[in-house]
């Protein structure tokens, strides 16, 4: 389990990089709220006016000096509101120690974002499987709305890959628990881009930019029959092969998304939770709607233990989206990662070797 709040990365050009980034803050950043803005140690400023803020980015971004924003957003989904830090880096930044180029950590604290304790009936049974079940519905649409609002806060398909982690850095995107292609048919560069850094100890942030093409050149100059260490619980899902990532590759990004939609469904184990955990959600909303000290009887429960963050990583579902824009995002609970998703829909399409 991660120690982390969750982090989101995005990629671009270094020319679109500042527009990129203020499409992002405008997505992001609570109107009037004020805003904690730093480009280094003697030019920075607090505002709450957007203008100001971009202003004094746009005048002394570049070279050295990368942009620091925070602030306050309000989470789409569960309406909560919390503090997020946003960052920009050029290019000589990037080529010092890359961070992003975009990159953004929601909340201050790690329980800031996930819930620590749930509501739970006063006379009910407890059932880990389902509070943990609850703890993914509260913030999973977050993830995903958060992953968004970076990397495609209106149409200009400035961001064409990005990706969130329970972790805090950028590694390989099937280790990542949520990823993000503008375009839906470059779908397998998530498992190049995978591949290239974990065979060539590559910084994604660094390697995220490449054409499909040039990735593909990538993993097709590794020797025959190489192999990259995976996390699986299975013979199969704790490698993956040079001629796997070639094979999908070479794969119709329909058939890759189709299978990726149908291993995206939730195992049995939460599928038995899913009862119990609607039953808990029902309670939390008559409690939410009730007047203070009243509604049903509850007690908070602790959903920190290692039985729930276990169940979490183990069994916390996979969504695939598709969006309207023609890009897709593939998304599950931060503790979780894609691998999981991959390995599967790989092997359902014969891919695995």
């Amino acid at each position: 389990m991660s120690e982390s709040r969750p982090h989101f990365f995005g990629w671009c050009d270094e020319p679109e990089r500042i527009d990129a980034f203020a499409a992002a803050l405008y997505a992001l950043v609570i109107p009037g709220d004020l805003m904690s803005v730093d480009l280094s140690t003697d030019i920075w400023c607090k505002t709450s006016s957007m203008d100001e803020a971009l202003a004094m980015v746009r005048a002394h971004f570049g070279g050295r000096n990368s942009a620091h924003v925070s602030s306050g957003v309000m989470l789409s989904d569960s309406e909560r509101v919390m503090v997020f830090s946003a960052a920009c880096y050029p290019e000589e930044s990037e080529r010092r120690r890359p961070f992003g180029p975009l990159s953004m950590a929601a909340g201050e604290r790690k329980w800031d974002f996930y819930p620590y304790e749930i509501a739970v009936g006063s006379y009910s049974p407890r059932f880990v499987e389902a509070e943990a079940a609850v703890a993914y519905h509260m913030v999973q649409d977050d993830v995903e709305d958060l992953l968004l609002r970076l990397c495609a806060p209106d149409a200009s398909g400035r961001v064409p890959t990005g990706a969130c982690t329970g972790e805090e850095d950028w590694i390989a995107p099937v280790e990542m628990c949520a990823t993000y292609n503008a375009n839906a048919t470059e779908l397998a560069r998530d498992l190049a881009l995978s591949w290239v850094s974990l065979h060539d100890k590559e910084s994604v942030s660094r390697i995220a930019g490449m054409s499909l093409e040039a990735l593909c050149a990538r993993v097709d100059a590794a020797p025959r029959g190489a192999r990259v260490p995976m996390k699986g619980p299975r013979e199969l899902t704790r490698s993956l092969s040079r001629e796997t990532v070639l094979k999908a590759l070479a794969t119709s990004p329909t058939e890759l998304l189709d299978a990726l939609e149908a291993a995206a469904v939730p195992d049995d184990a939460w599928r038995a939770a899913e009862p119990q955990a609607r039953e808990i959600m029902e309670l939390l909303r008559q409690l939410g709607e009730a007047a203070e000290g009243e509604g049903p009887p509850a007690w908070r429960a602790d959903i920190t233990t290692r039985g729930h963050t276990r169940f979490l990583e183990e069994h916390a579902p996979f969504h695939v989206r598709r969006l309207p824009s023609g890009g897709v995002v593939l998304a599950t609970h931060p503790y979780r990662t894609l691998w999981p998703l991959w390995s599967d829909a790989l092997f359902v399409l014969g891919l695995t070797s």
